[in-house]
């Protein structure tokens, strides 16, 4: 029989178990390589987990709803194309468009996140309005996002070629700095008081819960679930959209195949960080810790040298143990 302390310490466990496999992670890789801990590598964590953050915000959203979108990570390659072949600097001898005079750094930027939203709106009407599940329709968007991004990435004169020579004011926004943070950080971090703001403080938000926990009852309570649904695809894909921006001026180029899987790792983050795949249920702080275990899995593992076979049999049963702990406290709830 346990005591009340033993009660209370069980209970902070459960309600904490996400931040707890966090701090223990950490800690057992700070043991085998106590650098793990220095600036670089930490800094190298939150620049990885920066876009990854983003994108599965947008997961998060959808999720909560009761939805799933498969289209994102082939968004985010979109996004990466679109914005690079209109940010190369104008003497670069293999530029997308030659002609081209240098457009300001937003113009690029703006067209991509707005044909992210597009994408995520019509998304969203082909679930709400059409009645399609959100894992046909967004699997079928999936299919078309990557046939447009080839047919683009394939005209003349790049002819398939990854894009390079990027400008520096659009490469700063991956790699500068401000005050010694990362913009890209600073992105990230903003993006993450906003999404809080937007799922705890307002209309939208309440009403994403509340459709995700039961569509029908949201619908009778006078929400209007159809036009709540649209936006909460479309924000989710213009986020992704914003990560594929990210991640090309991070890396400073862009492929057709970039994004590639990249929305089952959101989801799995998300998962990961407590949002139940049947809706109702999620945080932005959960998302965050999510995102920040699978960074220090992928880092951390390779910090140490472990091999990198080993590495996807250790991802799993961390990725299984975290949601299976996260999940008993909703049983003990019920």
């Amino acid at each position: 029989m346990m005591n009340s302390f033993q009660k209370r310490i069980l209970t902070f466990l459960l309600e904490n178990a996400i931040y707890v496999v966090l701090v223990l992670l950490v800690a057992g890789i700070s043991i085998q390589d106590p650098n793990f801990l220095s600036f670089g590598s930490l800094r190298n964590i939150l620049l990885s987990s920066s876009t990854k953050l983003i994108l599965a915000l947008g997961s998060a959203m959808v999720l909560i709803s009761g939805g799933v979108d498969l289209s994102a990570g082939r968004v985010v390659g979109f996004a990466a194309v679109l914005s690079a072949s209109m940010l190369q600097i104008e003497d670069y001898p293999r530029r997308f468009y030659p002609a081209l005079s240098q457009l300001p750094l937003l113009g690029p930027i703006l067209l991509a996140l707005a044909l992210g939203a597009v994408i995520g709106a019509l998304n969203g009407l082909a679930v709400a309005k059409l009645r399609i599940p959100p894992f046909i329709a967004t699997l079928g968007s999936m299919v078309i996002v990557f046939g447009l991004n080839l047919i683009y990435f394939d005209q003349e004169p790049n002819n398939s070629q990854p894009i390079g020579g990027l400008r520096p004011d659009f490469t700063d926004l991956g790699s500068g700095a401000i005050f010694g943070m990362p913009i890209i950080v600073l992105i990230a971090a903003a993006v993450f008081g906003i999404a809080w703001i937007l799922f705890n403080k307002t209309l939208t938000g309440k009403s994403m819960y509340a459709i995700g926990g039961n569509r029908e009852a949201a619908r009778v309570s006078g929400i209007n679930v159809d036009a709540t649904l649209i936006r909460i695809y479309a924000t989710a894909s213009a986020l992704a959209a914003l990560a594929g921006i990210l991640e090309a001026a991070r890396s400073g180029g862009a492929k057709s195949n970039y994004g590639e899987m990249y929305e089952l790792d959101a989801i799995a983050a998300c998962v990961v960080g407590g949002v139940s795949t049947s809706g109702g249920i999620g945080t932005v702080p959960g998302v965050l810790a999510g995102v920040l275990i699978f960074s220090v899995i992928n880092y951390g593992l390779t910090f140490i040298g472990m091999n990198p076979n080993l590495q996807f049999i250790v991802k799993g049963l961390i990725i299984i143990t975290a949601v299976a702990i996260d999940v008993r406290k909703y049983w003990q709830r019920s």
